[in-house]
């Protein structure tokens, strides 16, 4: 039996309890532990509270000593886009002289540019590329991602990019309709090969699908078909939508039944109400609009009419460079009107919800033994440390996967 003791933490703060992703006031309560101590036995949390509740322990146990530190669960990013060859670095110096992200896409960069980079590797490099990815988020604390595919837009480099993110320890999201491959014919054309082509051993190994709803990549009517036939194949919806226009991802997504609906940057106030009213949560990424410059989403409005949000990184070369989920917590509350509190559950149990999973995303009895301890006495350095290296130690599943 593998015991881990976290002793003397300044600080554990959780998520409180209750069932699905938090909501209006719940989505600030967190609750805080002063001098803590967490167990962890067998890769499981057996017990947290008080030093001074601490129960004696017998056999074999590992200790790590957490004075001066502070304890939040293992962060998830339920939005990355870690497959990938090449980077956009000259992409990213014509943007900051001015070129605009639609702009550089219809020129033959964006997506298309790294599609091209992608295509170039052989599996065993995407493998080792994506394999680095999962390491930089676990260094800033990512102790459960989902990995998209949607840069080779091809048969062999779809699938590969899904085995790589399985076997980084990703959850992989097929993200078929990400654009539209060079050499078809247009949207429907592509859509024709990737649902007869590649659908069926994409869902073998994908436990979610996605598709950019915007203008210019696919209208509503082809993100319908193509997530009709991917919910037919067994795999859970997922929306890029309302990026850089209002095209019906919020509709489509509500009426699918999608667990997430991601961007919402160009969302309005009847898309906002839309959204509370349903169970689709909508998954901010503002170091993607930091990245672009373009509005931020809604994220106050949204929550003040009791939609469920999460947050992530929307990690990809193009348009946020990023694996930090810290720094994505403090865009939170410095640009989006987020609470410290607010961000961290959208960055725990609310993540953890668009990934489908139940036993992640807080510090309590039964629950997995993912942790991520900060360098900090107060656990609201998580947002409060802009850019900074806030991270001590990583626990996963149980055991000290990193340590600073």
């Amino acid at each position: 039996m593998a015991t881990l003791l976290i002793r003397d933490l300044e600080q554990v703060a959780t998520p409180g309890p209750g069932a699905g992703p938090r909501r209006g006031a719940v989505l600030g309560a967190v609750e805080v532990t002063e001098n803590a101590f967490v167990l962890c036995v067998d890769g499981a949390i057996r017990a947290i509270g008080p030093m001074s509740a601490l129960p004696p322990l017998d056999g074999e146990i590992e200790e790590l000593d957490g004075r001066g530190l502070s304890a939040i669960p293992g962060l998830v990013d339920c939005h990355t886009h870690p497959a990938f060859g090449g980077d956009r670095v000259q992409e990213f110096s014509l943007r900051a002289g001015g070129a605009s992200y639609e702009e550089l896409h219809a020129s033959g960069g964006g997506i298309l540019a790294t599609v091209r980079a992608t295509r170039a590797l052989d599996e065993g490099g995407l493998a080792v590329r994506v394999a680095r990815h999962a390491d930089w988020m676990l260094a800033h604390g990512t102790t459960t991602w989902e990995g998209k595919s949607g840069y080779g837009l091809d048969r062999d480099t779809e699938l590969s990019s899904l085995r790589a993110v399985r076997a980084a320890g990703g959850s992989p999201t097929w993200l078929g309709a990400h654009a539209v491959a060079p050499e078809s014919d247009g949207a429907d054309d592509y859509l024709d090969f990737v649902l007869s082509e590649v659908l069926a051993e994409a869902a073998q190994l994908a436990h979610a699908a996605d598709v950019f709803l915007e203008r210019g990549v696919f209208d509503a009517v082809q993100a319908r078909r193509y997530l009709e036939a991917c919910r037919g194949a067994g795999l859970a919806l997922r929306l890029h939508g309302d990026q850089f226009t209002e095209a019906g991802a919020i509709p489509l997504a509500i009426e699918l039944g999608a667990r997430s609906v991601d961007h919402l940057e160009a969302t309005g106030a009847e898309g906002v109400s839309a959204l509370a009213a349903s169970n689709v949560v909508g998954v901010l990424l503002p170091a993607s609009a930091l990245f672009l410059a373009r509005p931020m989403p809604p994220a106050r409005a949204l929550v003040d009419a009791g939609a469920a949000i999460a947050l992530a990184t929307d990690f990809n070369p193009g348009s946020s460079f990023t694996t930090s989920l810290p720094l994505v917590c403090s865009l939170a509350c410095t640009q989006l009107g987020l609470s410290p509190a607010e961000a961290l559950i959208a960055v725990t149990v609310n993540a953890a919800s668009v990934l489908g999973r139940t036993d992640i995303g807080r510090i309590a009895t039964g629950f997995r033994a993912d942790l991520t301890l900060l360098d900090a006495p107060d656990w609201r350095y998580l947002g409060y440390h802009l850019g900074g290296d806030i991270v001590s130690t990583v626990v996963k599943h149980g055991r000290v996967a990193l340590r600073r």
